[in-house]
């Protein structure tokens, strides 16, 4: 997807799923990054959305853009949607991209908080050890510290994503492909407990045992993880976290979507050391590549 017709037809698309939650969409938050980025923007294109204590504040408007793009960081910079800073965070992108085969690109925007997150893909038939992303000289020292932890739990050459958030100074690796033994609540357990996580509730339990990806959170300067969250694909909108938050169901049923077939969907559950909470996303446009990428339930 490129050009200005493109951008034309997708702006009234980000407009009625907001209008789902009822957040306003203003044209003039969401035009300039659909033009900053219209001659990179790529399928897919995704809705996220995060419920807490039965709200969501915001809609991110997630999308892709292909390697030879660079780094959305830069484009954001170039047109005025984000602030350059000279934290270490800067780095992590660039040494990515010199030393490890990155496939892709993603941009997390939120309809009214703006810039969030950029993310970096791996093939799915590459995924990464976490060694290789260890030995990267920007890489914060957590995941050397966890390297051993995550290696114990199974979590070794699985490693689909990074994600940085650098407006927060956080950020996330991502483990895909996780086989149903892993996500057993006997498996589980043991590993939150090790993670320094508490034990989640019994409706986090009965979700997380459906998901088959995961993926921490760690500030920069913080080996300790902020929250982990799993995550798994369907396509039924009254799968469990949408039996716990309404609006969510609603979102899930109704969300619009440019594929044939059923509507496909994410849902993650969140578990920090304070609270849990669940988060949907609606593919509102699909690849066969991003198809594979969001694993399905075991």
């Amino acid at each position: 997807m490129s050009g200005t017709a493109d951008i034309e037809r997708l702006y009234p698309v980000v407009e009625e799923a907001a209008a789902l939650l009822d957040i306003a969409c203003p044209p003039e938050r969401m035009r300039p990054v659909l033009t900053a980025f219209r001659d990179a923007l790529a399928d897919p294109v995704v809705f996220n959305a995060v419920t807490k204590g039965g709200r969501i504040a915001d809609l991110s408007f997630d999308f892709t853009l292909p390697a030879s793009a660079g780094d959305p960081y830069a484009i954001a910079l170039a047109h005025g949607l984000a602030e350059e800073t000279d934290h270490p965070i800067r780095t992590l992108f660039s040494d990515l991209r010199a030393r490890l085969p990155v496939q892709g690109y993603g941009v997390d925007y939120g309809v009214n908080g703006g810039f969030n997150k950029t993310y970096a893909f791996f093939p799915l038939g590459d995924l990464q050890a976490l060694a290789e992303l260890a030995a990267l000289p920007s890489m914060p020292p957590a995941l050397s510290e966890h390297l051993g932890l995550f290696t114990e739990h199974g979590l070794d050459h699985k490693v689909s994503a990074l994600a940085i958030d650098y407006a927060r100074r956080t950020w996330n690796v991502y483990f895909n492909g996780l086989p149903a033994e892993f996500v057993r609540r006997t498996a589980v357990l043991p590993m939150l407990r090790a993670f320094g996580l508490p034990e989640p509730s019994e409706q986090l339990l009965d979700f997380i045992e459906t998901s088959s990806a995961l993926y921490p959170t760690f500030g920069w300067d913080s080996s300790k993880i902020e929250r982990i969250s799993f995550s798994t694909r369907t396509t039924n909108p009254v799968a469990l976290p949408a039996r716990i938050e309404p609006k969510l169901e609603k979102f899930a049923r109704s969300a619009p979507y440019a594929y044939e077939g059923e509507r496909v969907l994410v849902y993650a559950g969140a578990l920090s050391p304070s609270e849990e909470y669940y988060k949907l996303a609606t593919y509102y446009r699909m690849t066969a590549a991003a198809h594979d990428r969001v694993r399905s339930a075991n």
